[in-house]
This record gives C-alpha cells, structure tokens and sequence, in this order.
C-alpha cells in the first residue's frame, strides 16, 4: 500500500455538500493572500491544509479559512 493509498483511507468521506463548503473555504482563503502567491502549487498546499483540518474535525469556516491563509500566505515551498 502506497502512502496516498493510506493516507486516502484514513480520511472520512466528505458528502457533495461539504465538498462544496470546502471549495468555498479555499476560494476565500486564496483572495486572502497576495496575488504573486496565487500559483497552483500555493492552492494546492492551501487545499491540503483545509482537507486535513476539515478530517480532522475543524468544522468553522473562519477557522479552515485561517489555517490555509497562514499556510499559503508565503506561497509554496
């Protein structure tokens, strides 16, 4: 088993609902940041971060949103 194949495993199903909720929270928070670090890789990495937060039972929005800004708020490694 691959580490994406675990990883995938251990995380809870999201339904379409939050799936969208989520979408929302990264949008937001990638307007929150400065455009030169508006690149795929820093969504992706902002993405990520609100993915894991979100399994691991972070549910405000106010609060996804803060963790993906201070992740992608310096662009991607």
């Amino acid at each position: 088993m691959t580490t994406t194949q675990t990883t995938q495993s251990q995380m809870p199903p999201f339904d379409a609902q939050r799936i969208a909720v989520l979408r929302q929270v990264l949008d937001i928070a990638v307007e929150q940041i400065a455009v030169q670090y508006r690149t795929p890789a820093t969504k992706a990495m902002m993405a990520q971060i609100i993915v894991s937060r979100a399994a691991d039972g972070i549910t405000d929005t106010s609060a996804l949103v803060s963790h993906a800004v201070q992740a992608g708020a310096a662009g991607a490694p």
